[in-house]
Order: C-alpha cells, then structure tokens, then sequence
C-alpha cells in the first residue's frame, strides 16, 4: 500500500510538471511539430537511465517508496509514449508524413541514447572509489553531489518554462517553482545522508561532517539551478 501511495505521489507530481513543460513549450515553439511531446520524453528518458544508475544499481539505502515514487511514479508520469503515438498518427491524417516519420525517428533514437547516456554518466561517476572520495577523513560522496546538481540544472531549465512560456498567473508560477525547489533540495539531501549511513559513516560521530554536504550540495545546487534558469532565457 505505501509503494501505490508513493507511486500516485510521484505520478501527479510527474503529470503536472509535464503538462507544464509541453504546454510551454508548444506556446513558445507552436504546434507545428510535437516538440513539448519530444522533449519531456528524451529528457524522462535521460533521466532513468541515470537515476537507475544511481538510486538502484549503486544500492542507495533509501526506500523502496523512495525509488517508486521516483522512477515509476514521477519520470513513468513524466514521459508519455501514448501522447507520442496519437501525435504521430494525426501528422500522418494530415498528410505530414515527413514530420510523422522524423518524429518516430527522432523520439525512438533519441529516447535510447538518452537513456544510455544516462546510464553511461551514472557508471562513470562511481568508477572512481565508488563515488566516494575522503577529504581530512570525512567522506564525501562527490558522485550523488554531481548527480543532484545535474537534476538542479534540469530543474532550471523547465523553471524558466514555468516563468516566461506558460501562461499561468504569477502566483501560480512562484509556487510552483518554490515548491519544486524546496523539496528537490531537501530530497536530494536527504538520500545523500542515507548514502553516507550506508557506507558506515555514523551520524553520531560524523554529524557536523554530514550537516555540511548537506548544506554543500544546497548550495550547489541552487547554484546550478540559477545557471539552469540563465540558460533557459538564453533559448
């Protein structure tokens, strides 16, 4: 019961942020191709594959909930191959059939690099000690911070959607974005604390260690998040 009450949180989370992404996209680009369909799809794609990388592969101690909630529920919301298929058949009963057959191409290839360019930053970022490295005998777990900050960038770029495509009032724009923010930095947080207790390094004994990348990897991230957003009003 608590791994369906995960999952139906991620996937309204998921289903929204979606909505947003592809509605402002087609406000900014027009509905002349599906790009909103496209792009959520290859970025959900990028995604798992590094997320599985990270959260499954490399056994971070958090909960089952916590991946499902995740990986079924938010990136499973997030990425639509049904909306895909209805778009591609009403490009070909328009008679669109160039837009219909790079939209197959462009979705599939796109999707399976993505997803293994995921996968392949994942692997390469715990290649070196594990993704653990030591600093003045603290351990620091350099390979989930870059993965965050990853998801921080990501997080700027669909913020900036939210903030300049998307016609949703003011109010409505800032919190969502406090809410996105607030609870990818305390998530991102929390499972990198869970990783370090996984690894044997004890709250107890470790706590200032264990408070400061935690506040390290806020810092980074609202950082990339910023750098997110500045690109995104570049485009």
């Amino acid at each position: 019961m608590n791994q369906l009450i995960a999952v139906a949180l991620g996937g309204s989370c998921g289903a929204v942020v979606r909505f947003l992404v592809s509605t402002g996209l087609y406000q900014w680009l027009g509905r002349g191709f599906p790009y909103g369909t496209l792009v959520v799809n290859v970025v959900g794609s990028f995604l798992i594959g590094l997320l599985t990388e990270s959260l499954i592969i490399q056994r971070v101690a958090i909960g089952v909930e916590y991946r499902a909630a995740i990986l079924v529920g938010f990136i499973g919301a997030f990425t639509t191959f049904s909306t895909f298929s209805l778009e591609t058949i009403y490009l070909l009963e328009q008679g669109s059939f160039n837009k219909a057959a790079m939209n197959v191409l462009v979705s599939v290839l796109g999707c399976l690099f993505a997803v293994w360019l995921g996968l392949l930053c994942g692997r390469s970022l715990f290649l070196y000690s594990g993704g653990m490295v030591y600093w003045q005998g603290e351990a620091i777990p350099y390979a989930l911070m870059i993965v965050n900050a990853i998801g921080a960038f990501i997080i700027g770029l669909i913020a900036t959607i939210l903030l300049q495509k998307v016609a949703l009032p003011m109010e409505y724009r800032t919190t969502i974005l406090v809410i996105m923010v607030g609870m990818y930095l305390t998530l991102s947080g929390l499972y990198l604390l869970l990783y370090l207790i996984e690894n044997g390094v004890s709250f107890q004994t470790h706590t200032s260690a264990m408070l400061g990348v935690f506040v390290a990897n806020g810092l980074v991230c609202l950082l990339l998040i910023g750098v997110g957003l500045l690109v995104g009003k570049q485009l």
